[in-house]
């Protein structure tokens, strides 16, 4: 299927996105050690996080009414407590790659699965009543004013938290990542992704994604 993205206008929103492909499912794929050893905070990235860069992302997410805060908090908040508690959720090569990306550079990263999303792909803040299911046990999350990445059946990946739906699995060959950025910090969004697709390339055919601006 071709990769594009249709995203509404939006004043602050800065993508950045590629397609992944594994030569087997995802799950026997070992994270390589260079990635594994960036899930610290002190690990040495080429790009780094501040106050600045959460603020930033924060606003990012309020621009559509949408709060970001407490369970609700960008995903690479959460990510920072995690590691700081030691926690961090290593589960395999693709996922622990979106996640010191998303780690290190502040910004929230969705990791789609390409095979369970249906229909054209498409990035606008969710509408007022917007919910979706976001875990094995049924938990729903209110996405109303979220920015939310939708195929023909609803919201899939979020800077949130991604939909149960088409989260990757153990079986996933192929995954579409979302950077989440915003223009309010020039340049960043760019270098994020750039080093998020060199490190994925050491394990997988990485693809572009055509984000067409409506």
């Amino acid at each position: 299927m071709p990769h594009t993205i249709h995203i509404d206008p939006h004043p602050l929103l800065d993508v950045g996105a590629f397609v992944a492909r594994f030569a087997q499912p995802v799950v026997g794929i070992a994270t390589p050690a260079p990635i594994a050893s960036l899930a610290a905070l002190g690990a040495h990235a080429p790009v780094s996080s501040s106050e600045q860069i959460k603020t930033a992302a924060r606003d990012l997410l309020r621009h559509g009414g949408f709060k970001p805060s407490g369970r609700s908090k960008p995903a690479s908040e959460y990510l920072v407590g995690a590691v700081t508690e030691g926690r961090f959720p290593a589960i395999n090569a693709g996922v622990d790659a979106c996640n010191v990306v998303s780690l290190h550079s502040g910004l929230p990263i969705s990791l789609v699965d390409i095979d369970r999303l249906e229909g054209a792909l498409t990035i606008r803040i969710a509408p007022v009543g917007t919910s979706y299911v976001f875990n094995p046990s049924g938990q729903t999350i209110d996405a109303s004013g979220l920015l939310c990445l939708f195929d023909a059946s609803g919201p899939t990946g979020t800077p949130v938290k991604d939909a149960q739906r088409t989260k990757t699995h153990d079986g996933t060959l192929a995954a579409i990542s979302i950077v989440w950025g915003t223009n309010a910090l020039p340049g960043h969004t760019a270098a994020v992704t750039r080093w998020y697709r060199e490190l994925v390339g050491a394990f997988a055919t990485v693809e572009d994604v055509t984000l067409v601006r409506e």
